[in-house]
């Protein structure tokens, strides 16, 4: 997976979040279609990343985290026939999903740390 590069990489990303809860004799076919359809499109250039989590607190917890280059790709990816994939998990939930699309305006890393430690 490819890794952003400073604050100034970062202008225009967004990232989407679905946290769902998945009955637990769904899960394995749940996780095999969220699997494939993370595959697939980290080989798409505009796809900075793609994870799916799995919940300790709640073991029915399932969430999948996409790291975009831009609105317009994200969008692309949405109206994709791989998303409908995404979709069809989501329907196995057992409560509506927590679905989230926010916008990176910008993102630090260690430095942040390193600044406060040396604040401090």
């Amino acid at each position: 997976m490819r890794q952003a590069q400073g604050d100034h990489m970062n202008k225009g990303r967004v990232r989407s979040t679905i946290r769902m809860l998945i009955p637990l004799d769904k899960q394995s076919e749940a996780l095999d279609i969220l699997g494939s359809v993370s595959a697939q499109i980290q080989f798409e250039p505009s796809c900075i990343s793609s994870r799916i989590y799995r919940g300790v607190d709640e073991v029915r917890a399932i969430m999948v985290e996409e790291l975009w280059a831009n609105e317009e790709d994200i969008l692309r990816h949405v109206k994709s026939d791989a998303y409908r994939w995404v979709l069809l998990v989501i329907e196995m939930a057992e409560e509506p999903p927590e679905i989230r699309f926010d916008t990176i305006a910008g993102s630090s890393g260690v430095e942040i740390i390193e600044k406060a430690r040396k604040q401090a």
